[in-house]
């Protein structure tokens, strides 16, 4: 694997654990919440910077179903990092408290809570539609073959049994409550289990990777179809 593409990869992951970790506010309090979330929009930079090619590519190549949905979701994740690196800038007691931002602390809160849960599915879902890629890494480091069981049955049905965990915890945790502003505050359980907090996050996060993925290889595979009944229609 080339070095660029090792330290996408890397960056990637550390920006999913990150996000994770900011997830789990209840556990670690203000000052590590804040150097991590300072963290995060260091890797976001850098993630936009190593993959530049992807602004110069925008104005070429067709725009399929497929690629209008990648789009779509990058831009939504783009602005819930900036909303998330705003609203957190304003609310720091720490890391920017040297910026002596007052005043619209009460839109930034709001907008922090609903961002961040935003931003939560977002990050899953564009991690979906580049899983493919991901998947590929791990076949080749297990040496799966293409017809292997494990390959054809056992890791869709894994997915599909944590994506339906995952979408029974979203609903559990109300999540959807948060991101629709239904409410002014985010419940906290300072009590709960820590592992078994960040497994139920892992599911949810399980649950937008499989559906950002399925809806991906389905929409390649109806522009695949199309393509093919176009071209056989032109030969005959």
């Amino acid at each position: 694997m080339k070095p660029k593409a090792a330290l996408k990869i890397a960056v990637d992951i550390l920006m999913t654990l990150g996000l994770l970790f900011l997830m789990g506010y209840q556990f670690w309090g203000d000052v590590a919440h804040e150097w991590v979330g300072a963290g995060m929009f260091l890797l976001f930079l850098l993630h936009h910077i190593l993959n530049g090619n992807w602004y110069k590519s925008l104005l070429k190549g067709r725009y399929t179903p497929s690629r209008i949905f990648q789009i779509i979701v990058d831009l939504l994740v783009f602005l819930a990092m900036i909303g998330l690196m705003v609203s957190g800038i304003m609310l720091s007691n720490h890391v920017f408290s040297f910026l002596n931002i007052h005043g619209g602390m009460s839109f930034a809160r709001l907008t922090h809570m609903v961002v961040s849960h935003w931003g939560f599915v977002l990050m899953a879902l564009h991690l979906g539609l580049h899983w493919g890629m991901f998947m590929g890494l791990i076949r080749k480091a297990l040496k799966l073959r293409q017809t292997s069981h494990v390959r054809k049955i056992l890791l869709p049905v894994l997915g599909a049994g944590i994506a339906i965990y995952g979408l029974v915890v979203f609903i559990q945790r109300d999540l959807l409550t948060y991101m629709l502003l239904q409410t002014q505050f985010v419940f906290l359980d300072f009590g709960e289990s820590i592992p078994f907090f960040y497994l139920d996050y892992l599911a949810m996060m399980g649950t937008f990777i499989f559906l950002a993925y399925s809806v991906s290889a389905l929409l390649r595979k109806i522009q695949t179809k199309k393509r093919k009944c176009t071209q056989n229609f032109i030969i005959s």
